[in-house]
């Protein structure tokens, strides 16, 4: 089955899912969607970005490229591809970035991590970034691997981000990380959201969110960063559910907080079918509730596979 994203685009403000599955709406959520649309001057359609990690095999990367072919046809701002940390997937981010670059028409924004990494092979990676024609980064801190004794000389987001800044004389358009539940390693709620305020000072254009089950989540987390003055648009980043397990545990590590509603339900089905097709159907009444309310647009998880993201965008149209 083909995206036909125009038609989600046109249908996205029309079209309502059945009640049992509609997030609820935070009247909160409207005076942020009020603030963000005057700030980004009436963003006339949401931007729609999907994110791919390398693929560790050949035939993976080919299967990578035809599915990236087949969301050429949504009007997507890029496609992303993950880095790990240390550098221990940097020629496969790379790979993949070219691979996507000379296949598709779709900008690619490699993501790059600092954790771990020495500023010569940072600086090696982003040259090589650079004269392929790479504009966009999408910049982490990452996390330490096992068996690292250092976080090297980028312990932290921000400290990659004003090295880019300064070596490359902001040529990259810069994207950073956003834990709108707090990331699981900060001091504070506090602490956090002021140290994302200061990645965006930094020189970030924009940010992508963790992602969460939860619209209330973000929409206060976004009202957050406007009181300490951020500007720049902070895009919800949206995973597809495939597995309770799978669900519970990528939601572990990263902090993120399941509903314990959402639990419930999900532990009531019989079968993999009727559970993944629950997801789809949740997911995608969040993702219509995300752009109700102002949502500058959407960056899908796409776990590099096509039909979870394939079906929540046809469900919403």
């Amino acid at each position: 089955m083909s995206l036909n994203m125009n038609n989600v685009l046109r249908h996205m403000h029309h079209n309502k899912l059945p009640k049992e599955y509609q997030a609820k709406e935070d009247p909160d959520a409207v005076r942020v969607s009020e603030y963000w649309g005057k700030k980004s001057n009436q963003i006339q359609s949401p931007n729609i970005s999907f994110e791919f990690f390398p693929p560790k095999t050949d035939s993976g990367l080919e299967n990578l490229t035809s599915l990236a072919q087949k969301l050429e046809t949504v009007p997507a701002e890029y496609f992303s591809v993950t880095f790990g940390a240390g550098g221990s997937t940097q020629q496969g981010t790379l790979d993949t970035c070219k691979s996507l670059f000379d296949s598709t028409e779709v900008p690619v924004a490699p993501h790059i991590s600092g954790i771990g990494s020495n500023k010569e092979s940072i600086a090696l990676a982003l040259q090589a970034y650079k004269e392929y024609g790479f504009k966009r980064l999408v910049v982490l801190r990452g996390d330490l691997p096992s068996g690292y004794g250092s976080k090297g000389d980028f312990p932290y987001a921000i400290h990659l981000i004003e090295f880019i800044q300064n070596k490359f004389d902001n040529y990259f358009d810069i994207e950073v990380g956003a834990y709108p539940e707090t990331h699981p390693e900060a001091k504070s709620p506090e602490d956090d959201l002021k140290y994302f305020c200061d990645k965006l000072s930094a020189g970030a254009k924009g940010a992508v969110t963790q992602f969460f089950f939860d619209a209330d989540v973000y929409f206060r987390f976004v009202e957050n960063c406007a009181k300490l003055g951020a500007e720049q648009p902070i895009t919800p980043g949206i995973m597809p559910i495939m597995s309770k397990d799978g669900l519970m545990r990528m939601a572990g590590n990263c902090g993120a907080k399941v509903p314990s509603t959402l639990i419930d339900k999900l532990e009531k089905f019989d079968t993999e079918d009727d559970l993944k097709k629950f997801g789809v159907e949740y997911i995608a009444s969040l993702t219509q509730t995300l752009l109700d309310n102002g949502a500058p647009g959407i960056h899908f998880y796409t776990i590099n596979q096509l039909n979870p993201t394939n079906q929540i965008i046809n469900l919403i149209d």
